[in-house]
């Protein structure tokens, strides 16, 4: 989690519709935490005439960076119609977006980003950049999906491993600040794929028990759980253990009916990878609420 006395809450913008919604919901984020709101665009320079020699010459386009203060201008207005109080502030920063964006998690409580884009950031939620992002910032990544709801529950995907105990705090976190019921998803495989015999030793039995298994996932489910309802014992907690092939699948069906939706960056187990390969796109495309993605400190 992250704890930073007076760190804003940052969003990136490029002009699109989507980025305009993670302007809102960060405005909304940023007030309800009684934080200030930093509107970044990233500002690639284009080389203009003709080369010199052997290098060509590389200079700011004064027109497209007037219309980059434009569109962060156009946001921050749309940020203090959400909430006329609220400290906000704008720039255009010279950089790609994923290397500007991770120089500005450094010093921010929360990074938001729209689930689609054009211009700065519209390969933020394809392919590399994405995985870059929640595996290499220094702050949570809220990604404006879905409704944005004022009710509901915080939903949260658990696997027992380091990263998934940070997903936890930072959703145990939310649920106090919000009021909200938490709804802690773990799901398991029978019979478990061979992937997961780092839990179970070396060498897989040859016969499983489903009943000491099941045991098994339930004290995984409840010790992920347990130091931080002591922290936070105003938080109701509604544990889930589903049997299912598709973690994935599991939390964007509870998705449905949360107000946020947390994941780590990265995990093992059953809900291990989160945010690589397929299951990192489906949750990414398909999840019905915003989505925090919590990634484990360095170090």
């Amino acid at each position: 989690m992250t704890d930073r006395s007076g760190a804003p809450v940052v969003v990136g913008v490029d002009g699109s519709p989507s980025a305009l919604d993670a302007v809102r919901l960060a405005a909304r984020e940023a007030a309800s935490r009684h934080r200030p709101l930093r509107v970044v665009h990233a500002f690639r320079w284009q080389p203009v005439g003709t080369p010199l020699g052997p290098v060509a010459v590389v200079l700011p386009d004064d027109e497209v960076r007037r219309e980059a203060g434009k569109l962060v201008a156009e946001a921050v207005e749309e940020a203090r119609k959400i909430d006329a109080d609220l400290v906000v502030t704008g720039a255009v920063t010279d950089g790609g977006p994923v290397a500007v964006l991770l120089r500005e998690s450094r010093d921010a409580a929360l990074l938001v980003l729209g689930h689609r884009g054009l211009g700065g950031f519209a390969e933020l939620l394809v392919g590399s950049a994405a995985v870059q992002l929640s595996a290499r910032a220094d702050c949570p990544v809220l990604v404006s999906r879905g409704e944005a709801r004022a009710t509901g529950p915080v939903v949260v995907g658990v696997d027992g491993s380091p990263v998934s105990d940070e997903a936890v705090g930072f959703a145990f976190a939310e649920a106090a600040r919000r009021g909200a019921e938490l709804v802690v998803v773990h799901t398991w495989l029978f019979p478990p794929p061979v992937g997961l015999r780092e839990a179970y030793g070396d060498v897989m039995p040859l016969r499983y028990d489903p009943r000491q298994l099941r045991a098994d996932e339930e004290r995984v489910l409840a010790e992920a759980v347990a130091g931080w309802s002591e922290r936070y014992p105003e938080v109701t907690v509604r544990p889930r253990l589903v049997a299912a092939a598709s973690p994935a699948g599991v939390l964007v069906e509870e998705s449905g009916a949360a107000q946020l939706t947390v994941v780590g960056a990265h995990g093992r187990g059953s809900l291990g990878g989160l945010l690589l390969g397929s299951v990192s796109h489906a949750v990414l495309h398909h999840c019905r609420s915003p989505l925090a993605v919590v990634r484990h400190p360095r170090g």
